[in-house]
């Protein structure tokens, strides 16, 4: 890889690939979305800003893509429309960024004969968990219009890698969290009710099991899957291959920060029944055995860091606004 391509780089986990790329020396193009202000995201304040070539565009506009595409020899594609609630709202959105965007950017790269292309996929493509831990095998299943978005986003990476032989890889992680994570999620959710001072949390269904990874190991996966040069054409999890309830989850953050919480379930926050995801646990196997890269950070760890950004970033956040 000589120069590197990240969408959805101004985003929460594009931000911490974009400087992890540049750490580790490469050449990196940022493409974060069009706006009036000039507003480049969770990059504005970053120490590696100017090591970086931020440009402006748009996915979902073909001409944008492969005008930024130009010089690029690999891209990581994290840019999309990724809130669940938000899907159930307005499910047309989500099909015009996840699948028309990854197409502009799949074609766009077989048009100029890029080396690779990562996709980012979702664990959520897999439906509540029928065997644990989940492999690459497992069915799809779209419990949700976002899911939907993102399977049909897969299968047309799939394709192209089939039918053009475009160097594609589809990364799929499971569920990420850490500093700068949007406030819809449930670990910045809680950490951010926890320091306004409530003693009741509000939070949705406390059952559902999740398999989470710190951010700075899965931006690590993602190079360390590129760097491995061996992935083309295939599927790869990332996750720790362990679970927690999302209660369980709530109550071992309150403990970290030395404090005791009541939990409320807030209907809003609900998924429809059918759509719930309720069990998630990664099998990260093929990413062990094909790439050079281990989780650094346990739970514990990671939470303990993403309490400490909060605490210094809460300003940013409205501890007592659910939006969708």
């Amino acid at each position: 890889m000589k120069k590197i391509l990240i969408t959805g780089a101004a985003g929460f986990i594009g931000s911490h690939l974009a400087e992890l790329c540049v750490e580790k020396g490469y050449s990196v193009k940022a493409l974060v979305k069009y706006n009036s202000r000039n507003a480049w995201g969770w990059l504005e304040a970053s120490p590696f800003l100017r090591d970086m070539e931020v440009v402006s565009g748009d996915v979902r506009n073909f001409d944008s893509v492969s005008q930024v595409l130009n010089g690029v020899d690999t891209v990581f594609h994290l840019a999309a429309l990724v809130g669940i609630p938000y899907s159930y709202i307005t499910p047309h959105s989500y099909i015009e960024t996840n699948i028309v965007g990854t197409y502009n950017i799949l074609q766009g790269a077989r048009l100029k004969g890029l080396e690779s292309v990562l996709v980012t996929s979702t664990s959520e493509v897999y439906g509540t968990a029928q065997y644990v831990p989940i492999d690459e095998n497992h069915p799809l299943s779209a419990q949700s219009p976002y899911a939907a978005s993102k399977i049909g986003a897969d299968q047309l990476a799939l394709s192209y890698f089939r039918s053009f032989e475009l160097p594609v890889t589809i990364v799929r992680p499971f569920n990420v969290y850490g500093p700068r994570q949007s406030a819809r999620a449930v670990i910045p959710t809680v950490i951010t009710q926890i320091l306004a001072g409530r003693g009741s949390v509000r939070i949705g269904r406390r059952e559902p099991l999740r398999d989470l990874t710190y951010v700075g190991d899965t931006a690590a996966a993602y190079l360390a899957i590129a760097e491995s040069g061996r992935l083309a054409g295939e599927v790869v999890n990332i996750g720790r291959d362990e679970e927690i309830s999302v209660g369980d989850l709530a109550l071992r953050i309150a403990s970290l920060m030395g404090l005791r919480i009541t939990l409320e379930v807030e209907d809003e926050r609900v998924r429809p029944e059918k759509s719930e995801v309720l069990r998630l646990r990664c099998d990260n196997r093929k990413l062990l055995q094909a790439a050079s890269w281990k989780p650094r950070f346990s739970l514990d760890q990671g939470l303990e860091k993403t309490i400490g950004w909060l605490k210094d970033h809460l300003d940013l956040y409205k501890p007592d606004i659910y939006n969708a």
